[in-house]
């Protein structure tokens, strides 16, 4: 019964690492970070992005996926006969190796969400100085993003309730034969413990933070203040006429660079 639900749980956590969301949001910030380089390295918010990255990067460099994947290999098939009385399980040593990677794993992403957070912040910040404003708008849009996307997969709770499993499969195997591997450890029963933060709370108030808006001072309103009914009828006509010539010249180049460098 523990290693059904050990398997399970390895199964669960390695799909939503390795979703397409969670990647496919690190390369667009890799991508971000390449482009404003040379532009921005001093930038607070460029600044705070890049220590998401760093723990994007870590959590990548960690293999927790593949360590998962190991760990299911050396576990009985599902379609193993169960009329067997005995059965092979992982050794202690693979136990404490997986239980301990995932482990840092919980940190790195409570990290990751707070970077995410904080950032965040910064990019909404800036963009209300005016500041960049097209970088701060994408960062603020894309870590709200990598933050939802961990979020909503319960990246997280899932690998704490995979360590809870690790953790009862450790004390079992531990009693049968004792072949410690990591030492000057303890691990601990409870996760939370651990960790220090309790997870659902610690969400709901980075959401709090990320996604509270107030109406009278609104970055959007800052940015974009209304325009008088006068000015904009006058705004319409004038681009639709810019419109109908632009179309009728035919010696316009399609090369030209039309935007602006704005200071």
């Amino acid at each position: 019964r523990c290693l059904s639900v050990l398997r399970r749980r390895c199964d669960i956590a390695g799909k939503r690492l390795s979703g397409p969301g969670l990647a496919a949001e690190g390369r667009v910030l890799r991508s971000v970070l390449y482009v404003y380089h040379s532009k921005l390295l001093r930038h607070r918010p460029y600044l705070a992005m890049q220590q998401v990255e760093q723990c994007l990067k870590r959590l990548w460099k960690m293999n927790l996926v593949g360590c998962l994947e190991t760990l299911v290999d050396l576990m009985p098939k599902k379609n193993a006969s169960k009329a067997h009385v005995e059965c092979l399980v992982p050794s202690q040593p693979v136990l404490e190796t997986v239980a301990l990677k995932v482990l840092g794993g919980c940190k790195l992403i409570l990290r990751l969400l707070d970077c995410c957070c904080k950032a965040s912040l910064l990019s909404v910040k800036h963009l209300c100085s005016k500041e960049f404003i097209l970088l701060n708008t994408l960062a603020s849009g894309l870590l709200s993003r990598l933050w939802f996307v961990i979020q909503y997969r319960c990246v997280l709770q899932t690998l704490t309730s995979l360590y809870g499993a690790l953790s009862t499969m450790l004390h079992l195997v531990s009693e049968i034969q004792q072949t410690p591997y990591i030492k000057g450890f303890i691990f601990p029963s409870d996760i939370s413990d651990f960790l220090g933060v309790n997870i659902s709370s610690e969400a709901k108030k980075q959401k709090a933070l990320m996604f509270t808006t107030k109406k009278s001072t609104s970055w959007m309103k800052k940015l974009f203040s209304p325009m008088p009914e006068a000015v904009s009828k006058v705004g319409k006509k004038r681009k639709s006429e810019t419109c109908t010539s632009a179309i009728k010249n035919h010696s316009i180049s399609c090369a030209m660079d039309i935007g602006e460098t704005v200071v």
